[in-house]
C-alpha cells in the first residue's frame, strides 16, 4: 500500500524547510560585526564544503520569501506549499546520518511534525489532530538511496554548488557571525542578464564549513527575495529519542507500510488535480528541463484549467501573448516568471520573460 495523498500533503511543508536546513539557514539572523579570519581563495572554500561531514546537528531555522507573486484567495492556511513561498516561518530542525531527520514546523496555534529513525517516519498535524505513520523497509547492504538526503546540509549544498558554471562569478565577499558562529560569506554572481537573480550568497561555517546561511538577492530591488537560516545551531549528534514520536492522545492515526521495492520510501507529495483528475506528474508527464544554469527553464505539459482554480486565478490579470512556441500568458515577478500556454504546456523559471519565451521557442510539442 502506499502513501495516502494525506500523508503526501503533510509531507510538502517540512520537505520544504528540510532543505532549507540542508542549504543552509537563515533567516533574519542579526550579524555581529564582521570576525577576523585567515584568508581563503574562493576555490579553497568551495573545495572545503564539498569535503565536509558532519554526523548531525540540530537547531532552530528561520525563513522570510518574497518572490514577487500575488496572494491567491483561499491559499492561505490551505496550501501548505504555496504558504512556504511568502511570509515568514520558523522551524526546529534536527539530523543524524545516515537516516535519522525531523522537522517540526511552528505555525502560529499548531505544529506540523515529520520525523523518521530510519525503521519508520511520522507525519503529525496537531491543527487536525491527524497522524500518519509509515513503516519503512529494512535498509539494504547498498548506500541507502532512501536516507533523507534532503535534510543532510552538505548534500544539499553540494547540489548548489554544482550548478556554478563559466557563466557564475564567484567570490569571497567577506565575514559575518551566523547563529554565533564565524562565517566565510561566499557569493555567486550571475554574468547573464537573462536571469532575475542578482546574487546568492552563502555564508560557511568556519570550522565545519557547513552552509548556514543563504541570501538570494533579485536583479532589481534591494530587498532580499529569499532568506534562510539558522538563528540557533549545534554540531553535536542528537540523542536518538530525538527522532522517535509518540502521538498525542486523542490524535487519529493511520498506518501505512511502504514496499521495499520502493526505491524512495518516501517519495515527494504529488498534487491532487481538480475533481479528482490526475496531475501531469501522475500521467507520466515528466518536467523538461530547457537550457543551462540560470537560464534554465522547466516545462511542464497536459496542465489543464478549470475555470476557478489557482491557475485561473492567477491568469485572470496575466497579460496575452504568442510567438512560435503558440499562444498563452505569461506572469512575472521580481523572481520568478511563468508562461501558460493554451496547449496545456507551462514553462517557468528564474528569468527575463523574453528569456521564458525564447526558451518555450525551442522547447518540444
Amino acid at each position: 500500500m502506499g502513501i495516502t495523498q494525506r500523508g503526501r500533503r503533510w509531507l510538502v511543508p517540512v520537505t520544504a524547510v528540510a532543505v532549507v536546513a540542508g542549504v543552509g539557514a537563515l533567516g533574519p539572523v542579526v550579524a555581529d560585526a564582521s570576525p577576523k579570519l585567515p584568508g581563503i581563495s574562493a576555490q579553497d572554500l568551495l573545495a572545503n564544503v564539498q569535503t565536509a561531514k558532519v554526523d548531525g546537528l540540530s537547531g532552530t531555522v528561520r525563513s522570510s520569501a518574497d518572490l514577487g507573486l500575488p496572494a491567491l484567495p483561499g491559499v492561505e492556511g490551505g496550501n501548505q506549499a504555496m504558504e512556504l513561498l511568502s511570509g515568514e516561518h520558523t522551524a526546529r530542525v534536527a539530523f543524524a546520518t545516515p537516516d535519522k531527520a525531523r522537522v517540526s514546523v511552528l505555525d502560529r496555534m499548531a505544529e506540523r511534525v515529520w520525523t523518521t529513525d530510519g525503521k519508520s517516519a511520522w507525519a503529525y498535524d496537531s491543527s487536525k489532530r491527524e497522524a500518519v505513520k509509515l513503516t519503512l523497509p529494512a535498509r539494504s547492504a547498498k548506500p541507502d538511496k532512501a536516507a533523507p538526503r534532503s535534510y543532510d546540509p552538505q548534500a544539499v549544498a553540494k547540489q548548489f554548488l554544482d550548478a556554478i558554471d563559466p557563466t557564475t562569478k564567484v567570490a569571497v565577499s567577506g565575514t559575518e557571525k551566523v547563529a554565533g558562529r564565524d562565517a566565510y560569506k561566499l557569493r555567486l554572481t550571475p554574468k547573464t542578464d537573462r536571469t532575475t537573480v542578482g546574487s546568492v550568497t552563502l555564508a560557511i561555517d568556519s570550522k565545519t564549513w557547513v552552509p548556514l546561511e543563504v541570501t538570494v538577492m533579485p536583479r532589481t530591488g534591494n530587498d532580499p527575495a529569499v532568506q534562510l537560516g539558522f538563528s540557533a545551531v549545534s554540531f553535536d549528534v542528537p540523542a536518538a529519542s530525538t527522532f522517535s514520536f509518540t502521538p498525542p492522545k486523542g490524535v487519529k492515526v493511520t498506518e501505512e507500510k511502504v514496499p521495499a521495492t520502493r526505491e524512495h520510501p518516501v517519495e515527494p507529495p504529488k498534487a491532487v488535480g481538480p475533481k479528482g483528475e490526475k496531475t501531469p506528474a501522475q500521467r507520466g508527464d515528466k518536467p523538461v528541463v530547457i537550457g543551462q544554469g540560470w537560464d534554465s527553464v522547466v516545462m511542464v505539459r497536459g496542465v489543464k484549467t478549470t475555470g476557478n482554480g489557482p491557475v485561473d486565478q492567477l491568469l485572470a490579470n496575466a497579460r496575452t501573448v504568442e510567438g512560435p512556441w503558440g499562444k498563452g500568458k505569461i506572469l512575472t515577478s521580481k523572481m520568478v516568471t511563468a508562461l501558460i500556454t493554451d496547449d496545456g504546456r507551462v514553462f517557468a523559471g528564474l528569468v527575463t520573460a523574453d528569456a521564458l519565451q525564447a526558451a518555450a521557442a525551442k522547447a518540444p510539442r
